[in-house]
């Protein structure tokens, strides 16, 4: 055993005992469960025994756990020059004390940000972790961010530091650089910047900067950092107002991902992964990096044309164990595998006998033929051979395409959370799970239904360790959030059934209140049309104070190198189009001639969901064909595809008011 590892165990022992006797001679001024200030501590959520007992320890003691025992095991593994190219734990930890000391070189302030602005790679882990170990606040930023969300994020967390991607995202900093005061430094993490400028840095030059600060300084900084502080910033989407900082502290982290693994039964080493969904999203951000490192799983970095069409290819090599979609994943897969329909009715079989909870060992006819002819080459063509987990979330996914994988014998297992706890609050697993529920709460954690109905729904509360620290610099909306007896309320709406399955009904944000007082989730309805409907890309129910329901509607695209809707039907709208006699490739031709089949069509479909409506308040009687599909780009939808209600209102107001006029008339 080396010296060096011999401290690190030492150090990590001594850590342990000293945040012991902090946790037994608490003072005073820690003892609120919240707090909106960046620098103060709370009191852990611990319990005297059980999986909320487990002893509280910081981001570098559980790397350090990790280094102890799997120092040489594949940690990262990324492309360089078309090859792919790997660090083990123990290089991945000197790298992120590399990045640390460069932070600390730079001017990093103890609990200042540190925004990352990019596509998933190795310099994204090891900002995140250097930055952490730094005494900073890691905050990523989406890359689809404008240049002014970006200045919002960056001037709320005070970055002292900024890492971007590629010229593109330093171009954004540039232009609102003037309006971060706290702004020390950049570092551009792919290729060369184009201006020259005492504050930019590659990221060779970056790592180079804090050669001559001393390991013992960095370990000052490492042994002052606790366990019940904060250290990450994760930014909701702002669907409904400006992005609020999530603070999450180091109990946050570690306490979630140690539970997850253990509700899921992730094994040591084995598991393998593709991190390609946003970093800045706590789902990609726990699993890819919390969950993996303490795990010790190998992570392989996508292309940042995951979505465009290289996903499957790094799928297919890295055939990962565990693969997480947010549902538009799902639907874009779905989409493509139209014509591997063989077999369906033997596979959605054998799965539903599974998810309706049946213990018994009842196979269905020709299932074992098939999973041999046709499901394992579905799962080989789609890298997911070797998958024990399909999982979603991050939004609500449809009854059709959850039912569509599970006939092709690819159970996708639904996940449920949010920032304000770490991600995951119902976990789903292959073994425990109901099709449409969001499976059980973790080990550890409590679920509380507030003003239930008749119907056993109510507003979904949590307790436990993986609830949030506050909103950074907004206490109003943090008492809001988190109430006087220390439940986080979701805003969802939910309800369990008698095996304690949890599912989700609607959204109390998302709720339309008729003019006439009536209540509609618009999900349900929305779903139901999109499957009546399949050419139907996006739909939006209107209805809140008004007399009646309406619907914005959209129609499959294609979308460009951006990721924005343009003209262009897709494929599976092109089918739709042919099964019904029309000739029209493009979204404007459809709407020009007010196409009479796809409109009937339309028309059928959403009399078809009125028939099922439980009131008349509950039935559409207008709806619209809008010019382009929604998108990132445009704005309609959020990072993770979770449409943004309130913005799309604004956007399309004269359309909405117009079939509120006509209805007068």
């Amino acid at each position: 055993m080396s010296k060096r590892h011999c401290i690190y165990k030492f150090v990590m022992q001594k850590l342990r005992r000293s945040l012991l006797d902090e946790r037994r001679n608490v003072s005073k001024e820690l003892q609120e469960l919240w707090s909106s200030c960046r620098d103060q501590a709370v009191r852990l959520r611990m319990e005297g025994s059980g999986p909320a007992s487990r002893t509280p320890i910081t981001i570098h003691q559980m790397f350090l756990e990790t280094l102890e025992n799997y120092r040489d095991h594949t940690a990262l593994a990324f492309r360089e020059d078309g090859q792919w190219v790997t660090l083990n734990y123990r290089q991945y930890y000197q790298q992120c004390r590399a990045a640390a000391k460069s932070f600390l070189k730079l001017g990093l302030e103890r609990f200042h940000g540190v925004g990352i602005l990019g596509f998933n790679s190795p310099e994204w882990f090891i900002s995140d972790i250097g930055s952490i170990f730094a005494g900073g606040l890691a905050t990523g930023i989406y890359a689809t961010n404008s240049p002014e969300a970006c200045q919002y994020v960056a001037a709320d967390s005070e970055a002292n530091i900024l890492v971007v991607e590629d010229q593109k995202q330093l171009d954004k900093i540039l232009k609102v650089r003037h309006q971060l005061p706290h702004l020390k430094a950049i570092v551009q993490y792919k290729g060369q910047p184009k201006q020259i400028a005492p504050f930019l840095y590659t990221w060779a030059e970056f790592m180079k900067l804090g050669e001559d600060v001393s390991e013992e300084q960095l370990d000052a900084v490492i042994n002052s950092l606790r366990a019940n502080e904060c250290c990450t910033l994760i930014y909701t989407s702002g669907t409904t107002g400006n992005p609020k900082g999530v603070m999450l502290s180091h109990d946050n982290l570690v306490w979630t991902a140690h539970s997850s693994i253990e509700k899921l039964s992730f094994r040591k080493t084995t598991e393998v992964l593709v991190s390609f969904l946003p970093l800045s999203h706590i789902a990609a951000q726990m699993l890819d990096i919390w969950i993996s490192l303490c795990c010790a799983s190998t992570i392989y970095s996508a292309e940042p044309d995951a979505l465009k069409g290289s996903l499957v290819s790094t799928l297919k090599e890295a055939r990962p164990t565990l693969f997480l979609g947010v549902p538009r994943v799902w639907e874009k897969m779905q989409e493509k595998m139209k014509d591997v329909d063989i077999a369906v009715i033997s596979g959605r079989g054998v799965n539903l006998t599974l998810s309706l909870g049946s213990r018994e060992n009842v196979v269905p006819w020709g299932f074992t033929l098939a999973n041999n002819l046709v499901f394992k080459k579905v799962r080989a063509n789609l890298g997911l051979d070797r998958c024990r987990l399909s999982a979603t979330g991050a939004a609500p996914i449809s009854k059709d395409t959850l039912e569509y994988f599970m006939s092709l014998n690819i159970p996708v297992m639904e996940l449920y959370g949010m920032s304000e706890c770490c991600g995951p609050h119902g976990l789903s697993y292959n073994d425990d799970y109901r099709i449409t529920s969001c499976g059980k709460v973790i080990p550890g954690c409590r679920t509380k239904l507030d003003n239930p109905d008749r119907d056993g729904n109510g507003e979904l509360c949590f307790w436990g360790r993986h609830v949030f620290m506050g909103y950074l610099n907004m206490p109003d909306k943090t008492a809001e959030a988190i109430d006087q007896d220390g439940w986080l309320h979701s805003g969802d709406l939910g309800k369990h059934d008698q095996n304690n399955f949890l599912y989700i009904t609607g959204r109390i944000k998302e709720l339309i209140i008729t003019a006439g007082g009536e209540n509609i989730p618009p999900v349900p309805i929305e779903d139901a049309l999109k499957e009546e409907v399949p050419i139907i890309s996006n739909a939006m129910l209107i209805g809140d104070k008004l007399k009646f329901l309406s619907m914005l509607l959209t129609l499959k695209c294609d979308l460009d190198d951006n990721g924005e809707a343009t003209d262009k039907l897709s494929p599976e709208a092109l089918d739709f189009c042919r099964q019904h006699g029309v000739t029209a490739t493009k979204v404007s031709e459809v709407i020009a001639s007010k196409e009479p089949a796809i409109y009937q069509a339309i028309q059928k479909g959403v009399e078809r969901v009125n028939a099922r409506a439980t009131s008349n308040a509950q039935k559409v009687q207008k709806w619209i064909i809008l010019e382009r599909d929604f998108s990132v780009i445009g704005g309609e939808l959020g990072p993770t595809m979770k449409l943004r209600r309130p913005i799309v209102v604004k956007m399309y107001e004269e359309k909405i008011n117009a079939l509120y006029a006509a209805a007068k008339q």
